[in-house]
């Protein structure tokens, strides 16, 4: 049995090969609809949300499984303050597979120290992402038909996004693959980011604070929202909360080919004008999300030998 607790749970040959996977479901929706037959996926949602929730259960449910859960943990025994490991111990014995959010760093971890069926983590305080990171792989082997040689803008959030340092940590592991990091100084990249991951594989990257001084280099950008639930105050919150916001006039100096990305929820870092551009992906990027996760829960089941 396996779990998924950080992209780098998975070799570069395991990514591709579940990427693989997904773009034959994408093909082949039918060869898959009776795959997870009798199986259920519980979705523990120790924190509120919506596009990964909903991502999951869509993705059992055409593979043929069924979903039990809860979305927030008021609704759990946590408010009566069980511990996550008797929460993964009981819900063990009622599902085959489980995708955990919660709050705190690490949780999903603990958690599968104790769980009798695979943990996917679906998110875990500011730490990791990695089905949102599967999902952007996905979405960036699709637009641009390799990971390999690739300028990278990443802007917004990027020291609470937990979506950027997973996005980082695996695009890390491919071939001269730059980074260009868009934030205020307030909320640039952790250090532990640049020494651990970016200093230690050699990843070339720059940081600036507009994205009109470089939009004209990148390939991919991919835009974070400046999340109100990280920051301690409301304060710091509406001091950054408009830092970037990228419209068309921006968009001018960019490459026909740009692939602009997003992993919702969006607030005002993007115009609605831009939705009709071609470059805008965010809502494809979405729809991916649900079939990485379907070729994820079918490889996690696969690996376990239960399917």
């Amino acid at each position: 049995m396996r779990h998924l607790l950080d992209t780098t749970d998975l070799s570069l040959q395991e990514i591709d090969d579940m990427i693989a996977v997904a773009i034959d479901i994408i093909n082949n929706k039918e060869k898959y609809a009776h795959i997870c037959d009798g199986k259920k996926l519980a979705t523990l949602f120790f924190e509120p949300s919506t596009r990964t929730r909903l991502s999951f259960e869509a993705a059992m449910m055409e593979l043929g499984g069924n979903v039990l859960g809860f979305s927030e943990a008021g609704s759990s025994s946590a408010a009566k303050g069980e511990s996550v490991e008797d929460t993964v111990r009981m819900v063990s014995c009622y599902a085959d597979i489980i995708a955990m959010r919660h709050p705190l760093e690490g949780a999903p971890r603990v958690a599968s120290f104790k769980s009798g069926v695979p943990i996917i983590n679906a998110g875990d305080g500011g730490h990791s992402h990695p089905t949102q990171t599967l999902t952007d792989l996905l979405t960036i082997y699709r637009e641009k038909g390799t990971f390999d040689n690739l300028t990278i803008g990443l802007c917004g959030d990027l020291k609470f996004g937990r979506t950027v340092h997973s996005l980082i940590k695996a695009m890390c592991r491919y071939n001269n693959v730059k980074f260009v990091l868009i934030s205020p100084k307030e909320l640039a990249v952790p250090d532990y980011i640049k020494t651990d991951i970016l200093d230690k594989s050699g990843c070339e990257y720059t940081e600036v604070e507009t994205m009109e001084e470089v939009m004209g280099d990148l390939d991919i950008l991919y835009m974070t929202r400046i999340q109100r639930e990280r920051f301690f105050s409301e304060d710091e919150y509406l001091k950054h909360k408009d830092a970037f916001i990228l419209d068309l006039d921006k968009l001018k100096t960019a490459k026909a080919d740009l692939t602009i990305m997003h992993p919702l929820p969006r607030v005002n870092e993007i115009s609605p004008e831009v939705d009709d551009d071609p470059r805008a992906k965010y809502f494809v990027q979405a729809l991916n999300g649900k079939y990485i996760r379907m070729a994820l829960i079918k490889t996690l089941l696969e690996w376990g030998g239960t399917i």
